[in-house]
């Protein structure tokens, strides 16, 4: 009938967007080389088979990129952008003790676009290829109208499991435990806000370099807790140091004591041109200040701690005053 109206005529492509799904899965086998889904990819839901485990225990996650994915847009990083998303929300669920299992992702777009959505999928499996977590599934909505058309949104989402004795307990943290921080890549995907409102105040200061430094992924802690497991250490608490800062993020963990921290200085290119605009006591809270992951561990187990992954250090231990304070060595 004439002048009837079609879905694609408002903006949405089914077809399109049926015949990505088909295009993405070389990016979904290959995170499924050591576990597998219990089913097909591509199904209304994904199954993940538990019988491995005696006491499973699941554990989820959720987050995003925030507002570092503007610029990672403006100089078009989706890969990186993807990585960021994995490693957000899988970090989070390393610092239980549990192992990532599925992972699934929402993008939201004003009309669909192959070339982009492909990108952000890779730099997603490569990351979760890297920590044998499997693709189980997502979401990409068309929103003509509400997204901008120069906007992507992204949340990504993780399931995991544990086995119930080998889940961390963080109240098992005792006064001289010790503090062990790993550098992280990059000022990973938080205080971007503040990173962007420097960089508009301030323009020019900073180079292309210097900016492309700051905009490297979040690192994916998996080394860190695989060594860990390997040698027989389990943590006594463990955290992702993400929006908060170290003070934030480590406070959680612990009630009745707290810790003296002594980080190294940040190393990353500009990174001085970044802290010059920034009130020096909220840095702290803003951003990771060159430690993305943390772990504590009783004395005997410190020399495994610092082996577990690269960019291990002792940072402090715990103490009998409540909170944590932090300083930089040599400041």
């Amino acid at each position: 009938m004439a002048g009837k109206l079609t879905y694609q005529q408002a903006g949405v492509d089914t077809q399109r967007a049926a015949a990505l799904v088909g295009d993405i899965k070389s990016h979904v086998r290959r995170t499924q080389q050591k576990r597998q889904l219990w089913g097909a990819f591509g199904l209304f839901a994904a199954c993940y088979d538990l019988s491995d485990y005696k006491e499973p225990v699941i554990v989820t996650g959720c987050d995003g990129v925030g507002t570092k994915l503007e610029l990672l847009l403006e100089h078009d990083l989706l890969e990186t952008a993807g990585k960021d998303l994995v490693a957000m929300s899988v970090n989070d669920i390393l610092t239980t003790g549990g192992d990532p299992l599925l992972f699934l992702d929402y993008v939201g777009i004003a009309a669909l676009d192959e070339e982009k959505i492909t990108r952000l999928i890779a730099g997603m499996a490569d990351y979760l290829e890297a920590c044998d977590c499997i693709l189980a599934g997502g979401e990409t909505a068309e929103m003509p109208g509400i997204v901008p058309e120069d906007v992507v949104e992204l949340s990504g989402f993780c399931i995991g499991a544990a086995e119930k004795p080998e889940l961390i307990d963080p109240t098992t943290i005792e006064v001289g435990d010790v503090v062990v921080g790993y550098a992280s890549d990059s000022i990973h995907a938080n205080g971007w806000s503040l990173v962007r409102r420097v960089l508009k105040e301030f323009p020019g200061e900073v180079s292309d370099e210097e900016l492309h430094a700051w905009l490297k992924p979040t690192r994916l802690y998996h080394d860190v807790t695989g060594g860990l497991r390997a040698a027989g250490v389990r943590a006594k608490a463990m955290a992702h140091i993400t929006g908060g800062g170290l003070p934030e993020n480590l406070e959680r963990l612990f009630r009745g004591m707290g810790t003296d921290l002594e980080i190294p200085k940040w190393e990353m290119p500009g990174v001085e041109k970044l802290l010059a605009h920034v009130d020096p006591e909220n840095r702290f809270q803003a951003f990771n200040m060159g430690v993305g992951w943390v772990a504590i561990v009783a004395e005997a187990d410190v020399d495994a701690a610092l082996a577990a992954g690269p960019g291990g250090f002792v940072i402090g231990r715990m103490v009998a005053e409540e909170g944590v304070r932090v300083k930089v060595t040599g400041e």
